[in-house]
């Protein structure tokens, strides 16, 4: 049963390790749908294992014998450490995203001139910026 759960959890390291190292070469990879739908598939089982050891046998982890701790130890300190580095680029390639998006409905509004101008109540006039229109190609 452990072994099971211990190779969920080096599959799951190891997509997170490819991920990383695609993200940190280029910016735009085309299977990163994929790549996460497997991560939230491996997540979702290794969860489920863990889940089924604890009904089954509440102390489960007492019961391993030395070899099977030791790879359970490993193979979550393997995914502990993929997983801040993984988090780290992700973060890091979500914040550029929004930087650019910022930027480009910037320069959309100041070249669109989508300020408007209206008369307030006591004549005086009131400014306000509309959001720029902006449309995502999600197959750049």
């Amino acid at each position: 049963m452990t072994a099971q759960l211990i190779d969920a959890m080096v599959s799951l390291t190891s997509l997170m390790e490819e991920e990383s190292e695609k993200l940190a070469r280029k910016a735009y990879i085309p299977e990163l749908g994929e790549i996460a739908a497997a991560k939230l598939r491996l997540t979702g089982r290794i969860e489920a294992d863990f889940a089924r050891l604890k009904r089954e046998t509440p102390n489960w982890v007492e019961a391993l014998d030395e070899e099977e701790r030791v790879l359970l130890s490993d193979a979550s300190r393997d995914l502990r450490d993929a997983s801040a580095v993984n988090q780290q680029i992700l973060s890091r390639q979500i914040e550029l995203s929004v930087d650019m998006m910022g930027a480009i409905a910037a320069e959309a509004q100041r070249l669109t001139g989508t300020r408007s101008t209206t008369y307030g109540a006591c004549g005086g006039l009131g400014g306000m910026d509309a959001p720029a229109p902006i449309s995502i190609n999600a197959k750049l």
